[in-house]
């Protein structure tokens, strides 16, 4: 099995919590049927992503980045730009955007699945259209006591917040209410 028919199988596998999970898990893996271009960002229509939940070992606390292009504190991740493993991409991401020197999975299965919306902007002085991010997101932990730093080209700071104050650093409401509310929940109260 190829890396790619492993993602499809994992993403078949994951259970959806509520339906937005059921309807993205089904447009992923649409887009993952139809080849390896997904996983590409030249494809300007819709690529994969992969992004980290990194909490403490005693989960009272995540650790967010504040991003420039989105103006907010949000969660670390990227595009897959090729790579088929996106765990590898969840832990890479983390790690590059926060200075953490250390990230390990909670679990190797995939924590949510979510399709987001990304509007026109401009990177590295070259304008990029409106797109769409099908994202798998893993659970991620890391020593909340290890030293942190931002990415200079992609955030502007870097902290952790306590469960109960990280919706409130959120400036996208979309994101804050339906994505980081719900892996906040999904973590509190399922087996992780």
């Amino acid at each position: 099995m190829n890396q790619r028919e492993q993602l499809i199988n994992d993403v078949e596998r994951f259970q959806p919590w509520n339906e937005q999970e059921e309807k993205d898990k089904e447009l992923i893996l649409s887009y993952l049927r139809q080849g390896d271009s997904c996983f590409y960002r030249e494809n300007d229509e819709a690529h994969l992503s992969a992004s980290g939940w990194v909490v403490n070992p005693s989960r009272t606390k995540t650790l967010m980045a504040y991003h420039n292009i989105y103006g907010s504190w949000a969660w670390t991740g990227g595009h897959a730009d090729g790579e088929k493993d996106l765990l590898k991409v969840a832990l890479r991401e983390a790690m590059e955007e926060t200075g953490i020197s250390k990230v390990v999975p909670v679990s190797k299965d995939i924590f949510s699945l979510e399709i987001l919306t990304v509007d026109g902007h401009e990177k590295k002085g070259a304008y990029v259209s409106s797109h769409l991010h099908l994202n798998v997101t893993y659970l991620l932990e890391a020593d909340d006591t290890l030293p942190i730093c931002n990415k200079e080209d992609e955030n502007s700071a870097v902290g952790w917040f306590a469960l109960s104050e990280c919706l409130h650093a959120v400036n996208e409401p979309w994101m804050s209410e339906r994505i980081y509310q719900k892996l906040l929940y999904k973590m509190q109260n399922l087996a992780y």
